[in-house]
């Protein structure tokens, strides 16, 4: 059993602030399902202002089959649908949609 931690940043569109704070404040029950299916405890996403942090512990096999599982669940990929248009990358330059993962620098249990 693998143990790793992750820790990710984005930026929320100040228009759907009001909206993704909503979504957060009532998590589908599938949603969380599936994430705990998949491996991911702690969960926590932090906010101030527009910023998003969000940090995730993951215990399993095959991190990579996981996020594969979780990516077709169609309850999740529906949540995403809603929650993705209220983000945007932390860095102009960003590959990616949304969510950027960063480096562990320390830790300490």
């Amino acid at each position: 059993m693998i143990s790793r931690r992750f820790g990710m940043v984005c930026r929320m569109r100040p228009e759907k602030r009001t909206e993704y704070l909503a979504l957060h404040g009532a998590v589908w029950p599938g949603v969380e399902k599936t994430i705990t299916q998949c491996g991911i405890r702690n969960f926590t996403i932090f906010v101030i202002d527009d910023v998003l942090f969000g940090y995730y512990e993951y215990v399993g096999d095959d991190y990579d089959a996981d996020q594969r599982k979780m990516a077709a669940d169609p309850v999740t990929q529906e949540w995403w649908s809603r929650t993705a248009p209220c983000q945007t990358p932390f860095t102009d330059d960003a590959d990616v949609p949304n969510w950027q993962i960063l480096d562990e620098a320390w830790h300490l249990d």
